[in-house]
C-alpha cells in the first residue's frame, strides 16, 4: 500500500537515461478521486503551467524513488486543468472533513492510501482531529467503502456511510513515519 504523503519530495527518474526530471510536487486525481498523476516541481519557467506526469505513464512508485519510462512522459499542463489535488489544486484532499451521512465527524483527511494493483482508487484515509488529539489518541485509518459511489467526495468535505466509525482503526505510531506499512 502507498502512502501519498509519502510520495510527496520523492526524485521523479526517467530510466531511459537514469536521469532526475524533478521531485513529486503533489498528485492529482480525477472527478471520481481516482489518481490521474503525479505534479513536479516546475521552477520559474512554468508560471502558468506545471510539469505532470500521467499515472499511466509511472512504472513504479518506489520508497525512494518514482520512475517512468523517459522524459516524454513528463507533459506540461495549464494549472487551471487540474481541479482535484492532494494539497495545492483547488478542491484540496488534505484536510477535508469526513462526516457521516447521520452527521457525525470523524476527522479530517491527513493522508491517503492506493494500491498499485488495485489502480489508482483510494483504499483509504488517515484521519487526524488535530496535533493535540494525534499525540494523546493517535491517527486513525478509516477503509475506503468496497461501494466506491457510497463515499461521496466533495469540495468541502467527504460524506461516508451510516456506521463508517466503526470501520476505524487506530494507525500505529511507526506508520506515521513509514512510507508502506500497513495500517
Amino acid at each position: 500500500m502507498i502512502r501519498l504523503q509519502h510520495l510527496i519530495g520523492l526524485p521523479v527518474i526517467e530510466v531511459g537515461a537514469g536521469k532526475q526530471v524533478g521531485h513529486v510536487k503533489d498528485a492529482w486525481f480525477n472527478e471520481h478521486w481516482q489518481l490521474d498523476g503525479i505534479i513536479l516541481d516546475a521552477g520559474r519557467r512554468f508560471l502558468s503551467a506545471m510539469k505532470a506526469v500521467l499515472c499511466r505513464e509511472v512504472l513504479v512508485f518506489g520508497d525512494d524513488a518514482v520512475l517512468i519510462m523517459n522524459e516524454s512522459s513528463v507533459s506540461r499542463m495549464e494549472t487551471a486543468i487540474v481541479q482535484r489535488s492532494f494539497h495545492t489544486g483547488v478542491i484540496r484532499l488534505k484536510d477535508l472533513p469526513v462526516v457521516t451521512a447521520y452527521g457525525e465527524q470523524l476527522g479530517r483527511v491527513s493522508d491517503v492510501y492506493f494500491d498499485e494493483l488495485q489502480g489508482t482508487q483510494i483504499v483509504g484515509y488517515e484521519l487526524t482531529d488535530g496535533f493535540i488529539a494525534d499525540l494523546m489518541e493517535g491517527r486513525k485509518w478509516l477503509p475506503a467503502p468496497l461501494d466506491a459511489d457510497a463515499v461521496m467526495l466533495g469540495e468541502n468535505v467527504i460524506i461516508v456511510p451510516a456506521g463508517s466509525e466503526a470501520n476505524l482503526e487506530p494507525v500505529a505510531v511507526s506508520d506515521l513515519n513509514i512510507g508502506r506499512n500497513e495500517p
